[in-house]
Parts: structure tokens; C-alpha cells; sequence
């Protein structure tokens, strides 16, 4: 796999320094003891009220059926590199606390946070992920059977990286060498006020 550090103006921690988004997955069998970790580490995460909105509606290569479903959900495009991924999943939010009833407006937030464990656990074990909005929403809620108290926030594919680039069609071994931009911290960080930029700590 090819390694695309970050290029950071400050340290980090290796996992969120080497954390990238690949399309050359492989359909390689993740045990179920280091599947089952990913998920634990999603469990983790913090929310509001720790209410922990979230759910994970997954399938792997061995369940050709369940996969192809949510596969079926994708974008074509989208389709058309995730469909060798050893695992595919919908997150999902409940739209309101269970505690009171009331519409959770933190939610998606929450889902972004369990979500984002789970991927730095799995890089931790050489597994990398690729998130996407581009699927039907709708249809992944049909398809999953999801309750109309909950809403379907981003579709991933999940798996260890091919071994040989060459395995992968060319334009996408061009999309995985392509460079990593971020927006510079002075455009996004502001010190007291909204637009009072900082980028100097």
C-alpha cells in the first residue's frame, strides 16, 4: 500500500498522520476478531448524552447476498472500485434522544465520531477505509429496513490494501497517487471570533 503521510504543520499521532482514503481494496478476509475491535471502537466513541446514536449496517464478501445489497446502493461510480472491498456498511443516526424524545440535532456529529474510531482502529491494523455520500439514502434505509426514527448518514467500504497496485484498473491506481490537500488552519480556526484567523500557536 502506498504510504501518503500527511504533510502537517505540527506532530501527530501516527494513525490520523496516516489515515488516507484508498480505492484499490482487496477482498482478503478480515478475522472476525480485528472486525469485531472495529467495531468495539466505534462503541467508544463520545456523544451527547452519551446517548450513542449511532448503528453500523455492514456485510462482507462472505455474505454475497447482504453485500451486494448495499452495494447495489452506491453511486455507480462508486460501485465500481467498492464492489472489491472486503466490507461494506451504511451509518446510521437516531434522529432524536431516547432520554426525552426530542430531536438529537447532534447525531450526525456523533455517527462522524464513532465513525472515525472505527477507522483509526482499524489502521491500527493495516485496514484502511473509504467513506462516501454518494449513495441513495433512501434506498439504503429500504434496503436495511431502517425505522423511520433513524436516517442513514454516509455509506464505506473497509478492507486491507491490495498487495499489488497493478491488480487495479488505471485510472484508479491515478486516483490513489493522487496528493493529499487540506485547507490552511488560518482559513478554519479562529481565535475569539469567526474570521479573526489563527494559525500560530
Amino acid at each position: 500500500m502506498m504510504k501518503k503521510p500527511a504533510d502537517t504543520h505540527y506532530p501527530l499521532t501516527p494513525l490520523i498522520r496516516d489515515r488516507w482514503s484508498p480505492v484499490c481494496l482487496s477482498s482478503r478476509e478480515i478475522p472476525p476478531e480485528v472486525l469485531g475491535s472495529l467495531f468495539e471502537a466505534a462503541r467508544w466513541a463520545p456523544s451527547s448524552y452519551n446517548e450513542q446514536p449511532w448503528a453500523f449496517c455492514f456485510a462482507t464478501h462472505d455474505q454475497p447476498a447482504e453485500f451486494a445489497a448495499i452495494l447495489g446502493c452506491l453511486a455507480e461510480a462508486n460501485q465500481e472500485w467498492a464492489k472489491n472491498a472486503y466490507g461494506l456498511m451504511i451509518s446510521v443516526a437516531r434522529l432524536s434522544f431516547e432520554r426525552n424524545g426530542k430531536p438529537n440535532r447532534h447525531a450526525s456529529h456523533d455517527v462522524g465520531l464513532a465513525t472515525q474510531n472505527f477507522f483509526l482502529q482499524a489502521l491500527s491494523h493495516g485496514i484502511y477505509c473509504h467513506p462516501m455520500a454518494g449513495f441513495d439514502f433512501e434506498k439504503a434505509k429500504t434496503v436495511l429496513e431502517v425505522p423511520a426514527t433513524h436516517e442513514a448518514v454516509a455509506a464505506i467500504a473497509f478492507g486491507y490494501p491490495v498487495d499489488d497496485a497493478s491488480q487495479c484498473p488505471l485510472g484508479h491506481q491515478q486516483r490513489d497517487a493522487g496528493g493529499r490537500l487540506r485547507k490552511p488552519l488560518a482559513s478554519v480556526v479562529f481565535k475569539g471570533k469567526f474570521g479573526e484567523a489563527e494559525d500560530r500557536f
